[in-house]
């Protein structure tokens, strides 16, 4: 025993004698650190290093796939210095979201003679400058592109077209009515549609001016995925509505993937749908991989004929439900084997309106049919559940509660939930809303009594629940399933039934909050603390927890969640005061990771205080307030983009006068654009009647992705 004492010692003594570095690690070891630097980052700075960095840097392995998606540093003298010395080397090229590049930077990928995949979504680019690019890239087989108003596809010359026809994979963004280069391409697989076209165009007439010249319609023989995701507003639904015109000429036969996302009225549905789905459903040595129809579209025949033939591996059934037709049921009972299924998404899908006390014409959970789910999709990835009320009880001869039916999905890594599903038992009759205490006008003391929030119970740090006896035990033991069964969720977003956000796209702000469920009440503090556990979370997303008294679970659950990297909050506790604002700002000195910010609260005063504390966020990128009579204080929010220097989007939206927000958002795009290229900066006022129009002007990375409010889990289908 001694000996092994004495000659671990020595080894330890050696050890600590030993000078390592860099430099002495494999080249394998290298490269895989060096794979998670910023491209432009590593060809301009690590290989200046030393010889070995500079040699390592110009790997095949990390010189013929450049991203430079969200990497905002990214300048245009980098990335034009980047094109010229690894032109001959890169194949895939991402600067999707790059919106600040100019055009003539984005000239210089003409370089890249050998690129196969291009992606300039949310790039600079017009019809002359795509035509010089097809001429110059003839080996490019996917291509993702925008397509904005004065787009003329008759400007592309003779070698851009011939190009077009030899693209495999095409993704457009249209911002205007347009057929955009489909009608060149004829040899597609895969195209991916973004619908941004604003009702404007619709006054201009743009839609019918597509309808008259029907012949620049492309067949889609080839194609096996077909994708589109509308922005809401008419002119988008006619758009998409001329697009599938043309499956009533010809079904593709090899199409296995097919995902339309229709907010509100979805267009009619197209005659050749029928057609659409029988082809899909009987290609021989084909299994569909992703479908996704609006709610009007889907029925129990068709959904039940594509899965006669495999279940695919991202179903998106969000509010298809119906009287006579229950997506989860047809799922169920189609006799398949569902283990294929990775990504399910039943937003707002359940059995049938729940009772009027918590929400007209909201869904209720089928509870019964997700736990039946969990057994028969073992190798659930992502699932939503969201827009629905599970209200927990126990009738003989069922399971327990939803959670522990939860945690037997292992695999799982994002989920939604609604806020009540969390919940162990009914609310007490005096923990309820205070729109519902029934108070009697011949009370004396009636406005002169402070209210009190009776019944909902206090959380403190420290402690595993609120509460005491057999009550305390139950609230854990209703969540602790689920946090132990699926400890590696990623992304975790609870939102009460029936949230709106105050901030919709293209309507006015919502000037009044929708009433919350009953049973959300009885989740506070003590169940946001348990999330702690969650030790790989990085997204977060909690709206409209009206039990959340003081916030001292945020506190609690960032230090467990230490690489919290995305956190949005909206209406927690009560919405005629902000009641949480010291915990809050204990909660953001300890996200040290967090990149982005989004926070939604009415009567949210941003102080400075607020901003010293967003200040401990040293890596914070993204910051969306949002508060229907809230107030800001400018020197606060000006020290703050002082002091947080990788800050390249400042969103907000609150009170104050029209004047006092474009001083300020001019005062800060002045100070900072120069040495942050991709600096946006919107201040507005939220209950302002042009706020729609200003949304429409903003960059649609940062719109989709933070500023507009929604459920994310499940949405799109999983990279593969």
């Amino acid at each position: 025993m001694d000996n092994q004492i004495e000659t671990a010692l020595c080894c330890s003594d050696s050890i600590s004698q030993t000078s390592v570095t860099i430099s002495d690690f494999s080249d394998e070891i290298l490269l895989n650190i060096l794979w998670f630097i910023p491209s432009h980052d590593l060809m301009l700075n690590v290989s200046q290093v030393c010889q070995k960095l500079r040699t390592l840097s110009l790997d095949k392995s990390l010189t013929a796939r450049i991203h430079l998606h969200k990497e905002y540093t990214a300048n245009n003298d980098a990335v034009r210095q980047l094109l010229k010395n690894l032109s001959s080397d890169i194949q895939t090229l991402d600067l999707s979201g790059c919106y600040w590049l100019a055009a003539t930077t984005v000239d210089q990928v003409t370089r890249c003679k050998g690129l196969v995949s291009l992606d300039l979504s949310g790039c600079r680019l017009t019809s002359v400058r795509l035509s010089n690019l097809l001429t110059s890239l003839r080996s490019l087989r996917s291509l993702a592109l925008d397509v904005g108003p004065g787009f003329d596809l008759q400007q592309l010359s003779a070698e851009g077209k011939s190009a077009l026809s030899r693209l495999q994979e095409l993704k457009q963004t249209l911002l205007t009515p347009s057929y955009g280069v489909v009608p060149c391409c004829s040899a597609l697989r895969s195209l991916r549609l973004y619908l941004e076209a604003s009702e404007i165009s619709r006054e201009a007439g743009g839609c019918a001016q597509l309808m008259v010249g029907q012949s620049s319609v492309p067949h889609y023989q080839n194609l096996r995925w077909f994708s589109a995701r509308l922005a809401p507003g008419e002119v988008n639904r006619t758009l998409l509505a001329l697009y599938l015109a043309v499956f009533s000429m010809r079904v593709p036969e090899g199409l296995t993937g097919l995902v339309l996302s229709v907010p509100g009225p979805a267009p009619p549905r197209p005659v050749a749908m029928t057609a659409l789905m029988e082809s899909m459903a009987s290609s021989l040595g084909n299994t569909v991989s992703a479908l996704q129809l609006p709610r009007t579209w889907l029925d129990g025949a068709i959904l039940g004929r594509v899965l006669a033939h495999g279940c695919p591996a991202y179903l998106n059934v969000s509010r298809c439900s119906a009287p006579g037709f229950n997506p989860l049921h047809v799922l169920l009972s189609a006799g398949r084997d569902l283990t294929p299924l990775r990504s399910l998404n039943l937003r707002g899908c359940g059995r049938g309106p729940i009772p009027d006390s918590c929400g007209k014409g909201e869904e209720e959970m089928d509870a019964e049919s997700v736990k039946a789910l969990t057994e028969c999709c073992p190798q659930l990835i992502h699932l939503n559940l969201s827009a629905t009320h599970y209200h927990h009880a126990v009738p003989a001869g069922q399971n327990g509660h939803l959670c522990g039916a939860l945690g037997r999905l292992a695999s799982l890594r994002s989920l939604a939930l609604p806020v009540c599903a969390l919940a162990q038992s009914s609310p007490a009759p005096l923990n309820m809303p205070e729109s519902n205490t029934n108070l009697t006008s011949g009370s004396l003391l009636l406005g002169l009594k402070k209210s009190s929030r009776i019944g909902v119970p206090t959380y403190r740090p420290g402690t595993e629940f609120a509460g005491g006896g057999d009550q305390q035990g139950d609230r854990g033991l209703c969540i602790q399933p689920l946090l132990q069964g699926c400890p590696y969720l990623v992304e975790l977003e609870l939102i009460g039934a029936g949230f709106s956000s105050a901030m919709p796209r293209n309507e006015p702000a919502i000037r009044k909050d929708p009433a919350a469920c009953s049973w959300s009440y009885n989740i506070g503090d003590g169940e946001l603390a348990a999330l702690r556990g969650l030790k790989f979370l990085r997204k977060l997303t909690l709206a409209h927890l009206p039990g959340v008294l003081k916030g001292t679970g945020l506190m609690e659950l960032v230090q467990g969640c230490k690489d919290l990297h995305s956190l949005s909050l909206a209406n927690l506790g009560s919405l005629k005061t902000m009641n949480y604002t010291q915990a809050l700002l204990e909660t953001l000195t300890n996200c040290t990771q967090l990149r982005d910010l989004r926070l939604e609260q009415p009567y949210f005063n941003a102080n400075a205080a607020v901003f010293e504390a967003l200040s401990h966020c040293h890596k914070l990128r993204r910051l969306c307030l949002v508060s229907r009579h809230g107030t800001f204080q400018p020197s606060a929010v000006a020290a703050f983009m002082q002091c947080c220097e990788d800050v390249i989007m400042c969103h907000m939206f609150m009170s104050g006068t029209l004047v006092a927000c474009k001083t300020l958002q001019k005062s800060l795009l002045d100070s900072f654009s120069t040495s942050r290229p991709a600096l946006s900066v919107v201040i507005y006022p939220l209950l302002h009647e042009d706020l729609a129009h200003v949304i429409r002007g903003m960059p649609l990375c940062h719109l989709d992705e933070i500023t507009l409010f929604k459920s994310r889990v499940a949405e799109e289908p999983m990279k593969l």
